[in-house]
């Protein structure tokens, strides 16, 4: 059965060329759309989707708002948030809304569908460019907090996790922390995507977390990646 997606965003011929897209894959079907937060309260009512992919400037109800409105209400919807923000203040808040998902508009359609995928699969996706700036802010917050003290966030010892890991997922790893999508790996390394895909998905499973994001947070804490 397919999975069904609601587009809200207030640029029409954007959210054509999206829903476009999105009709050229079998696992998923668009039924409705709307233009604004406060649209897609009732156009969610009468739809019930698997997926809302929400835009987060509109007019009226902005889609972090509606975002919290919805999942106050259907605890199981899972929300993306597609926006042309890459600012960290923008993603934590649509995170804490209850998104589970954070897209930039600047994505390529296979790193599109992909993120989707995820999401619908049980997962969650944050853009490796946003999860790059999370990082660094996180990093600088953790730092500051310390005084600057060597026990800080910052200062742990770096150390490829080779304990666990295999030199190749390292740099993928590192790769992944620099905020570089899978294309961008393949680039990099010379390798092919799905060869990229494959030790992304072998990164998580060893390092026992549940996305790109998860991973990298840990690789910071644990000292396993350098952050520039």
């Amino acid at each position: 059965m397919a999975t069904s997606i609601v587009l809200v965003d207030d640029h029409k011929l954007f959210r054509e060329g999206i829903k476009r897209i999105l009709e050229f894959e079998e696992d998923f079907q668009v039924v409705a759309e709307g233009s604004d937060g406060s649209e897609a309260l009732s156009i969610i009512d009468e739809h019930r989707p698997d997926i809302v992919i929400m835009d987060i400037n509109m007019p009226d109800v902005n889609g972090v708002e509606a975002t919290k409105r919805l999942i106050d209400r259907y605890e199981d919807l899972r929300v993306i948030i597609l926006s042309i923000h890459d600012d960290e203040a923008y993603v934590t808040h649509a995170l804490k809304s209850g998104a589970l998902g954070y897209m930039l508009k600047e994505m390529d359609t296979d790193e599109l569908v992909e993120a989707i995928k995820i999401v619908s699969s049980g997962g969650s996706y944050v853009h490796p460019k946003v999860t790059h700036n999370l990082v660094k802010d996180y990093r600088r917050v953790a730092n500051e907090g310390n005084g600057g003290s060597s026990a800080g966030f910052t200062y742990v010892e770096y150390r490829k996790p080779l304990h666990l890991l295999t030199r190749r997922e390292c740099e993928v790893l590192q790769l992944m922390t620099d905020g570089r999508s899978n294309r961008g790996i393949s680039e990099d390394l010379f390798i092919s995507e799905k060869t990229v895909k494959n030790h992304v998905s072998n990164i998580l499973q060893k390092m026992n977390v549940n996305d790109r994001t998860q991973a990298v947070v840990t690789a910071i804490k644990n000292g396993w990646v350098e952050v520039n």
